[in-house]
This record gives structure tokens, C-alpha cells and sequence, in this order.
């Protein structure tokens, strides 16, 4: 997985969202960070050398320092709307080494290494949002804005999706989806 965007959490006050897109496919992943992970994300993606080494690149020079590599990151579970990682490092003797983390973390690691993310099938099919072609849908008769998402029709639901999609409004898009998976799971 790649990330593709970076963005302020409309829902959860100094909160982020960081969306990962599946590289060989048409998913994102859209996962709920604190600010200052989002910052640290950020920073490295920007290639921004504060003055003084933030925490995670005390982190990532203190494991190079120990010969030890980060080779990749793995989001492996969903528990309760909250996301679980691994980090699998390479270890001087050749052995790999799997560390339990947060999602936010390993994330920020994996930018300063250049590792690569993958997330678990069970973890996609749960929280991922497909995301189709640029086809425009016919025209649906909405109801009035700030009505709860139980209120829209299932083909309502499928056209604020598509929206959300195409404002890459992944929050609200991972809500519409949650509602129309509730309601599959129902019928």
C-alpha cells in the first residue's frame, strides 16, 4: 500500500486521516491518526529535517545504530474500529524480528525507512473503500443535509459514496460504507 493522502479528521477534533491506496488494486484504507503522527508522517514525506531528531527519528537512527532495518509494515488486525500493526525488522544475524504496534507509528517508521505497508485481506475487506472508474451516476434526489446516514435509501447511500470518493472525502466515505455493510449484513 501506498500513502496517498494526508488530512485533517472532520469527525475527531485534533485528529488525522492518513488513506492508503492499495498499489495493485482499487482500495483505500482509511485510518484515524493523532496530530503529532500525523506531523512526524508528514515531516518525512515532505523530506522536513527539523532541528533536533523527533521521536521516531531517535527511533529509526538508534535501530540503524544496532544494524537493525525495518523491512516492512503489516496492518494485521481491526479490532473495534481500532487498527493493530506489525513491524517486521531484519535483524544483524539475519533473523527477522516482529514488534506489536500502533498503526500511527508503524506508519511513521515505515516513511522514514522506505518500507513497504501491506495491510492483511480480513483488514481490507473489513475497512477498505473500493474506489470505481470516474463514471457519473444518474441523478438521485437527496434528503436534507445533516440527516443520519439511516435516514438515506441504500441507492442514496451509494451515490454519497461515490461523492465522498470523488471529494476524496475518505472519512465520510469509510461512514457511508459502514452503514451500507450494516445493512447488507441485516438482509
Amino acid at each position: 500500500m501506498d500513502i496517498l493522502a494526508l488530512t485533517n479528521s472532520e469527525n475527531q477534533q485534533n485528529s488525522f486521516v492518513v488513506i492508503l491506496k492499495e498499489k495493485y488494486g482499487n482500495r483505500r484504507l482509511p485510518v484515524v491518526i493523532g496530530g503529532f503522527e500525523a506531523q512526524a508522517i508528514a515531516l518525512s514525506l515532505q523530506d522536513i529535517k527539523p532541528n533536533r531528531p523527533m521521536t521516531h527519528d531517535l527511533f529509526k537512527e538508534s535501530l540503524i545504530a544496532l544494524e537493525v532495518y525495518l523491512m516492512e509494515v503489516i496492518i494485521s488486525d481491526l479490532q473495534e474500529a481500532i487498527f493493530y500493526a506489525t513491524l517486521v525488522y531484519l535483524k544483524p544475524d539475519g533473523s527477522i524480528l516482529e514488534v506489536d504496534s500502533r498503526t500511527s507509528d508503524a506508519l511513521a517508521l515505515a516513511v522514514r525507512f522506505g518500507a513497504s505497508i501491506y495491510a492483511n485481506a480480513k483488514v481490507l475487506d473489513e475497512a477498505a473503500i473500493a474506489v470505481e472508474g470516474e463514471g457519473v451516476t444518474e441523478e438521485v434526489p437527496m434528503p436534507q443535509p445533516g440527516s443520519p446516514l439511516s435516514s438515506y435509501t441504500t441507492k442514496e447511500l451509494e451515490h454519497l459514496l461515490e461523492e465522498a470518493l470523488a471529494g476524496e472525502d475518505y472519512e465520510k466515505a469509510a461512514q457511508i460504507r459502514d452503514e451500507l455493510k450494516r445493512r447488507s449484513e441485516k438482509s
